[in-house]
This record gives C-alpha cells, structure tokens and sequence, in this order.
C-alpha cells in the first residue's frame, strides 16, 4: 500500500504535468490549446548522428526526430510545428537532414533559438517558414571540422570544401543572407580566440539576415498560430 502511495504522489496530477513529462522523454510534445492544436519539437545539445554521442551528453537523436517529423506532417490534427533549439551543433549530415525535413514540410513552422543555435544548428534555425531568436542567445557560424584521424589527401579536403558549399546553399536558400556573407562570417579570424568563425548575438544574428526577428516564446507562438490560420483559410506563407 505505501508503495502505491508513493506511485500516486510522483504520479502526473494534470493534463500538464503529463505533457510535460511525456516532453521530456520524447523531446516533444503535441499540444491542444484554444487555438489550435499545434507540435512542439526540442532540439537540445548535441546533434547525435551516425555514432552515438558520449553517455554523460545531452543529445538529440536524429532517428527520433525524423520519425517525429513525417508524423507531423501527415497527422490531420496537428496544424504547425513549433522548433525549439539550444544545441551545440553535432553530426554535420544528420542535422541537415533534420533541417531538410523541416524546410520541405508544408505546414507551418515557426523556430526560435534560446540559449544557442551552434554550428549544425544554424540550418536548423533558419529551417522554418519564419525564425525567432531570444537576444540572449547566440549563434556559432564556422567552417566544417572533423575530430579524429584524417587521411592527408586533396580528396579530404575536397569533401569538406563540398559539406560546407552544401550548408551554406541551404543557409541561404532558407534565410536572407548572401552567400559571400556567410562565407565571411565562417572564415573570419578575429572573432574567436581558439577556433576561425563568428558568433552572433540575436539582434546580429537578425541583422545579418540569419533569422527573421528578434523575439520569445509568445511572438513564437503567436507567429506559429497565425500562419495556422491563413492554411486554415487557403493562404499560403512563403518564407521571405
């Protein structure tokens, strides 16, 4: 009986807490307001792709949210995507496949950048039809690198040079930087102490035509809900 007990008092005591438990296991949730019925996806730490991350990391799995995704998209109850990000960076292919998805779904989505939205995580910010950044958070912009052993040959660098062209294209099909610019901002040399590249705060990070606007989790939302709307009433939104 006391053990019953105890399962009831750490037990969820409303819709909430239930949700906010299922969240936190899953990393998402589905969330039905007055105002629709909208998914909340959190992509936190590191990006986790072919290799799986060190134990002690907090990581998002790719395997997880790419599933999460194609439900979304097809599910006839959910109206908008809503994606949180704080993450560090991670796998170079696996977040661009995240991002991919996210760019080429067509129901609403609405991102917003918290504490970071680091390396891989920049693609994945500027990702949604329309991007939020909190100006406290910031945004690492660097070319790619790799860890561990690396065959010395053209060809290696080669295949970089290639990763790297590839995020850059998406980095500008999906935001309103350039091209030359963002490539600057990778190779700058002053910025950082150990490591070439930028980091830009949020009203810079808007500035340089990276993310839409400078704004929290209510703009977010309320962005997110009005794009609902116009796909209610037959209105497309493009981004830009």
């Amino acid at each position: 009986m006391a053990e019953q007990r105890d399962k009831d008092l750490n037990a969820p005591t409303s819709e909430a807490e239930a949700a906010a438990a299922k969240a936190e296991g899953l990393g998402g949730m589905t969330m039905h307001t007055g105002r629709g019925v909208i998914h909340a996806l959190i992509i936190a730490g590191q990006i986790e792709g072919h290799c799986e991350a060190p134990a002690a990391a907090k990581s998002t799995k790719y395997e997880q949210c790419i599933p999460t995704l194609v439900a979304v998209e097809e599910s006839s109850e959910v109206e908008g995507l809503l994606v949180l990000i704080n993450t560090i960076g991670g796998d170079v292919e696996a977040g661009l496949a995240i991002a991919e998805l996210i760019s080429g779904m067509k129901k609403p989505t609405v991102s917003l950048v918290l504490g970071g939205g680091h390396s891989i995580g920049v693609p994945l910010a500027v990702s949604a039809k329309k991007s939020f950044i909190v100006p406290s958070a910031t945004m690492t912009i660097h070319p790619v690198r790799t860890t561990g052993l690396v065959i010395g040959v053209p060809q290696s660098f080669t295949y970089f040079e290639k990763m790297q062209d590839r995020i850059i294209e998406f980095i500008v099909k999906n935001s309103h930087a350039g091209a030359k610019r963002v490539k600057e901002l990778m190779l700058s040399t002053d910025e950082m102490t150990t490591d070439i590249g930028t980091v830009l705060n949020g009203v810079e990070a808007v500035k340089e035509g990276l993310i839409d606007a400078v704004g929290g989790l209510g703009d977010a939302l309320d962005a997110l809900h009005a794009m609902a709307r116009g796909s209610r009433g037959g209105v497309k939104r493009k981004k830009g």
